[in-house]
């Protein structure tokens, strides 16, 4: 599996494309802000010959989702998400208008994710993991076999999610990645919704949120 990070928008967030051998891929978070951040995203997917086959979402915050009906609307694929964060994605326009710019309600075709179940990418697995607390349906997915995550905004290089916006709690994110996370092999990847790459074994160490 390879894995190609763009980073979008006023927030620089990380989207992500995951592909196989295959031409095979997965849309992660797309938070595609303007034609340039689009342009790189489509040409990647272009020029590689790339099949678009889902659109994941870690989350619904703003940030993730600028590019989503984009997505939606070239690929023609379900965006999978976790039920709780629907309320989240419907408060899109109400977000766009606290950071001052106008953003469109989204019509898309969802199909909920859940705790335990794992989606398939040609044989390969990812777990999904339910880890509230930045927001109420955040979830982290997590390939085993080749030890690595999408964690979106649950954990970061040195640091967690903010717990200060809606249905945030800072109790709920620290008892979810230690509980979920910090039991996963130490070598475990960590791609992030902003910042670098970590690892479980780094995080575990240095990051002062979890010590």
């Amino acid at each position: 599996l390879q894995i190609q990070g763009f980073v979008c928008n006023f927030a620089s967030e990380n989207t992500y494309i995951l592909y196989n051998e295959n031409k095979n891929a997965w849309l992660i978070d797309p938070g595609n802000m303007n034609q340039q951040e689009t342009k790189a995203i489509d040409n990647f997917i272009k020029e590689n010959g790339l099949n678009i086959q889902k659109i994941l979402l870690t989350h619904a915050h703003i940030d993730h989702v600028l590019g989503l009906q984009w997505a939606f609307d070239t690929f023609k694929v379900p965006v999978n998400m976790h039920k709780e964060d629907q309320e989240v994605l419907d408060m899109l326009q109400a977000s766009g208008m606290r950071f001052g710019f106008p953003v469109d309600p989204v019509k898309v075709d969802i199909v909920y994710v859940n705790e335990g179940e794992e989606l398939d990418l040609d044989g390969e697995k990812f777990k999904i993991y339910h880890v509230p607390g930045h927001s109420p349906g955040s979830v982290v997915y997590h390939n085993e076999n080749q030890k690595f995550m999408i964690s979106g905004d649950v954990l970061f290089e040195g640091s967690i999610g903010r717990t200060d916006l809606y249905k945030g709690n800072y109790e709920q994110l620290i008892d979810g990645i230690k509980t979920k996370l910090f039991v996963l092999d130490p070598e475990t990847q960590v791609f992030s919704g902003h910042g670098n790459p970590t690892s479980i074994g780094f995080e575990k160490q240095y990051n002062p949120f979890l010590k």
